[in-house]
């Protein structure tokens, strides 16, 4: 095979489908790779025909032109696929699995791998610890946005689905393990979700609804999403959470107390991130925002779990605090309640194999919350642009037709029965 399409970013606002190299078992020299990394040999590693590959948040404050990316730089770190080669330190993978990659990539080795902390690996990116498929700064680890992928350190990182028809069935579900659902997960676990608990979630992009719909899954007892964007908030209610229209209404608080009686609420999560924006109808960027919002609204006590990205350079920020990460946030205030902060990519590999298990049972419906939307390799670019207008979707890139065919197929049995 010789073969590859790939989404590529080219500059701010603009994403194109291109040929790429097919991807063989060593981490070649490209855009965004470290030159630490060039000519890395990956034995232990995986070549991945891509059977799913989604666009995320993340990828949008690149294409924005809100990071350091280069012109070029293979995006996608959402991979689910069929394994079609193994590297000779291969033991466990076979091929023809069918499996999910963490969008981590960790090597299974280090100090922090070995304690499950596998979003700050230290071997992975020569730069800091924590790395990534297809993203600025993470070492250059070619994107999953295509048809084909290398994925190292198979044994460890991959998560085999157990029945190759089973997953095909749920695969709009299995599809979100390689991050949005874990990330959601893991903002709720951190921010202390339990049973009876009320909780604020701060953003109804996909990952603040992954977010709401587990904390859901964890017991709360009353689940308030807030957003700018209407239609966004009516895929959050279509699941059972009560909202907060943020762009009609600026205080978070006097809301949150028309719906439970009291201004505050046990736990919050910040879904949002770094490119956040004030509330109310005239509400310009304004990056900390949420985190001052949720230290307002969360009670005494409580935990704050922040899966929202914020980064170290943002050249596309209004200010010069702002381009290198330094926000104003009222530290004093969380400090005075004794809130609990919880930051950093989340350690996917610590949830995914329980969340696939609450998939495949039919407990989890992460696909309905989220409104996951098959597109092709081609739509991409369009998707990215109504994505980033605020479409309250989930956009799955299908590279080969492989769901399309697996959902004609099931429609055609549904209707000879």
């Amino acid at each position: 095979m010789s073969g590859n399409k790939a989404i590529v970013y080219v500059k701010p606002g603009e994403v194109e489908v291109s040929d790429i190299s097919y991807p063989d078992l060593i981490l070649r020299d490209g855009p965004g790779v470290n030159p630490l990394n060039v000519g890395r040999k990956c034995n232990h590693g995986v070549i991945v025909k891509v059977i799913s590959t989604n666009i995320c948040g993340s990828d949008q404050h690149m294409v924005r032109g809100r990071t350091t990316a280069p012109s070029g730089l293979v995006l996608g770190h959402e991979i689910t696929g069929e394994v079609i080669e193994v590297g000779s330190d291969v033991e466990f993978i076979k091929n023809g699995d069918i499996v999910s990659v963490p969008f981590n990539i960790a090597c299974g080795r280090c100090p922090s791998c070995r304690k499950q902390d596998t979003h700050i690996c230290e071997n992975v990116n020569p730069d800091r610890p924590g790395s990534a498929y297809g993203y600025v700064d993470m070492g250059g680890w070619v994107g999953g946005q295509s048809e084909y992928v290398m994925v190292p350190y198979a044994d460890f990182q991959l998560l085999k689905f157990p029945d190759r028809d089973q997953a095909m069935e749920k695969i709009l579900d299995l599809t979100m393990l390689s991050d949005i659902f874990p990330t959601g997960y893991h903002g709720a676990v951190s921010a202390g979700v339990k049973t009876g608990s009320t909780v604020y979630v701060a953003g109804a992009g996909p990952v603040g609804l992954a977010a709401a719909h587990s904390a859901q899954l964890l017991g709360a007892s009353v689940v308030i999403v807030g957003d700018l964007i209407e239609e966004r908030l009516a895929q959050a209610r279509s699941f059972g959470c009560e909202t907060i229209n943020l762009r009609e209404h600026d205080d978070v608080g006097e809301q949150i107390e028309q719906i439970l009686g009291t201004p505050e609420v046990d736990c919050a999560i910040d879904a949002v991130g770094f490119e956040a924006s004030g509330h109310g109808e005239d509400g310009g960027e304004a990056p900390a925002t949420v985190l001052n919002s949720i230290m307002g609204i969360t009670r005494a006590g409580g935990r704050l779990g922040i899966p929202g990205l914020y980064v170290t350079g943002d050249p596309g920020a209004s200010d010069a605090d702002a381009k290198e990460g330094t926000l104003k946030i009222r530290f004093g205030l969380g400090f005075a309640k004794a809130h609990t902060f919880v930051t950093g990519q989340t350690p996917v590999m610590k949830y995914n194999r329980d969340l696939m298990k609450a998939i495949l049972s039919g407990r989890a419906q992460i696909a309905k919350a989220v409104n996951a939307t098959v597109i092709s390799l081609d739509q991409a670019p369009d998707s990215y642009r109504a994505f980033d207008g605020g479409a309250s979707r989930k956009f799955v890139i299908d590279p080969h037709g492989m769901i399309s065919k697996t959902q004609h197929l099931e429609a055609a049995q549904q209707i000879t029965k």
